[in-house]
């Protein structure tokens, strides 16, 4: 097969897994850029858990959604903006419109509180959210563990801001990796990462 089969080809793939019905509701669901579980996923798409599950395992396999696995859960999302991208184009065409995500946390803890020890809510995704645009995270999510890591930007940015990269290194924990928020459904810092974060924003910088 040439290169123009296998792009015609792959490009087919990925209709058909857009195309059915339960699998275009779930994808349009993520569009907000916030994580869900099979159970809930379940409901958007009108189908049985089961089914749901073969449904995210194709569009897993199309590279369509992502999944992170977090203690007992599996949180599912979008692969990346180009999928988002994509989606909204078709959304035009088919002139639809999404129903926004309202969550039913109240205000207040939604705002701001911790994970275990480390930020959580709105305040910890928004930090979240600026480190990477700051360059500051670099992602390995081709390992299991959906690790990531500081970039030398970013150590020497948490460093100036009175975090010791080195020592919090060397906990009996793991150090870094997005840990998703149960009220925004997106990532905020964990876990010793964000437990170094948390005391520095608390304590100030040294």
């Amino acid at each position: 097969m040439d290169v123009k089969s296998e792009r015609e080809a792959d490009v087919a793939g990925i209709a058909a897994a857009i195309g059915k019905p339960a699998r275009a509701r779930i994808l349009c669901c993520l569009l907000d850029g916030r994580a869900r579980t099979s159970t809930e996923l379940a409901v958007v798409a009108a189908v049985t858990p089961s089914t749901t599950s073969v449904h995210l395992q194709r569009l897993k396999e199309q590279r369509l959604v992502k999944v992170l696995a977090q203690g007992k859960h599996r949180y599912y999302s979008l692969k990346g903006a180009s999928v988002a991208r994509a989606l909204e184009a078709l959304s035009v065409l088919a002139n639809g419109n999404r129903a926004p995500f309202v969550p039913s946390t109240p205000t207040g803890l939604r705002a701001a509180r911790t994970c275990y020890d480390h930020i959580a809510g709105l305040l910890g995704v928004s930090l979240y959210e600026r480190f990477e645009i700051l360059g500051w995270l670099v992602s390995h999510s081709t390992t299991n563990d959906n690790a990531c890591d500081l970039t030398s930007k970013g150590a020497e940015a948490f460093e100036s801001l009175g975090i010791d990269i080195d020592a919090t290194r060397t906990l009996r924990r793991r150090f870094m990796y997005p840990c998703v928020d149960w009220s925004e459904r997106r990532p905020h810092l964990g876990p010793a990462a964000g437990r170094a974060q948390e005391k520095m924003d608390t304590q100030g910088p040294r």
